[in-house]
């Protein structure tokens, strides 16, 4: 596990400045992404902070000196400054207006009609910066028939057929529609919210003398139209097929053998995902017959004639452990893998360098999942741990050119 960087080679979005007003998950998500590439990401907090910061257990730091701090905070927001900003107070939307100013990029997640109570409304803000990217994500969209309408990540997976496609099948033990265990929809929201802030830049490129200003652009991206988007194949099984496509637990909808099988001793993820794959699978288990099968001649066949075959492998790989079925299709190039808990896939030798070690200033060193891309030029990094509650206000005031006396105003007066 390699420390954090704390001098690294610039990274792509060196330069780039993010304003980041957005809580909880998509879009804190989103701007840690852009961070991670090197974008300097000012995370503007109301006074009480995220809400994540409470959402322990685990926890970090100390209730009794005010540091404890939620690792499902930890998660999103390393690469951060914070500045506390009480947006009730005129003070306090000014220096907002001045950051804006200032920035690149500006993520929120505001409910529809905050922002223009705000005075940032999509006129104000093309006044204020022309070359601003605003990012804004909501739970359903703005042109949704309540744009207003708060989105959660539980209810959207209900919403957006994802849980019923999740889960055991009908007639199996434990039965019905079941959550993904990650706020996927978060999860997808942040992921294209961060692919869309680059689009933007890229489209607005870089102004100079000898060109007209640079033209920023308002994205939206709602946790449900994302959810959607990430259905792909499920989605056009319905469209092309007619109808709702049906859980099939562990298994898959177009591909057959493509699941989990019980061993004399756990559990193994079998994927024959080709029909090169198929005899080979057949011979490692011992069956070479099943491939000269006409019924299983193909995925198309073995799809049809699902309930058929999977007994037959069921059955053949219980007789024997995990360990000696994964050796045997290992030999045979047949995608195949334990089912590991989430300690164990960190520690598996094919999860090298996916972890960061982070010095924390009240936990000391903490672990954290490393970037999950990999630029040669310009490195993805993990250089600051995620900032405690207006741990930079001092610090981003001055970079507007506040004095400390003018600063210590702001305290006093709750404003930061």
């Amino acid at each position: 596990m390699p420390p954090a960087d704390p001098t690294p080679a610039p990274g792509a979005l060196t330069g780039l400045r993010v304003v980041d007003c957005s809580t909880v998950l998509a879009g804190p998500y989103a701007t840690m992404l852009l961070a991670d590439l090197g974008a300097d990401v000012i995370k503007v907090e109301p006074p009480d902070g995220d809400a994540t910061r409470g959402w322990g257990p685990p926890w970090v730091g100390e209730e009794a000196d005010g540091s404890r701090t939620a690792a499902y905070y930890l998660a999103v927001n390393r690469n951060k400054r914070s500045i506390r900003l009480d947006l009730r107070q005129e003070a306090g939307r000014a220096i907002l207006r001045r950051l804006i100013a200032r920035s690149d990029v500006l993520v929120e997640n505001f409910r529809a009609g905050a922002m223009p109570r705000l005075g940032l409304g999509d006129d104000d803000l093309q006044r204020l910066n022309p070359a601003l990217i605003h990012l804004a994500i909501t739970g359903y969209g703005k042109d949704s028939p309540d744009p207003s309408r708060p989105g959660y990540d539980f209810v959207i997976q209900a919403e957006s057929g994802l849980m019923s496609i999740t889960g055991p099948a009908d007639g199996e033990p434990g039965a019905g529609p079941h959550k993904v265990g990650v706020a996927i929809s978060d999860v997808v929201t942040g992921l294209n919210g961060a692919v869309a802030v680059l689009a933007a830049v890229v489209a607005r490129g870089r102004p100079t003398a000898a060109t007209a200003p640079a033209n920023g652009q308002r994205i939206d991206v709602s946790l449900l139209g994302a959810t959607l988007a990430a259905l792909v194949n499920q989605a056009q099984n319905a469209f092309v097929g007619g109808e709702a496509p049906r859980r099939l637990g562990n298994a898959h909808p177009n591909i057959v053998p493509y699941q989990t099988f019980d061993t004399a001793d756990g559990t193994i993820a079998v994927a024959v995902g080709s029909e090169r794959q198929w005899p080979r699978f057949c011979r490692a288990l011992g069956l070479p017959a099943l491939a000269d099968e006409s019924r299983f001649a193909t995925n198309g066949d073995r799809v049809r004639n699902r309930a058929d075959l999977i007994p037959t492998l069921t059955d053949r790989l219980a007789e024997r452990s995990s360990a000696e079925w994964l050796a045997a299709l290992d030999a045979a190039e047949v995608p195949a893998g334990p089912i590991n808990d989430v300690a164990a896939a960190f520690e598996s030798p094919w999860a090298g360098g996916a972890t960061v070690a982070l010095e924390h200033p009240q936990a000391g060193i903490v672990r954290q999942v490393a970037p999950a891309v990999v630029l040669s030029a310009t490195p993805a990094t993990v250089r600051t741990a995620p900032p405690g509650l207006g741990e930079h206000s001092a610090e981003i005031l001055a970079d507007l050119g506040e004095t400390q006396e003018s600063i210590a105003d702001f305290r006093a007066a709750g404003v930061i």
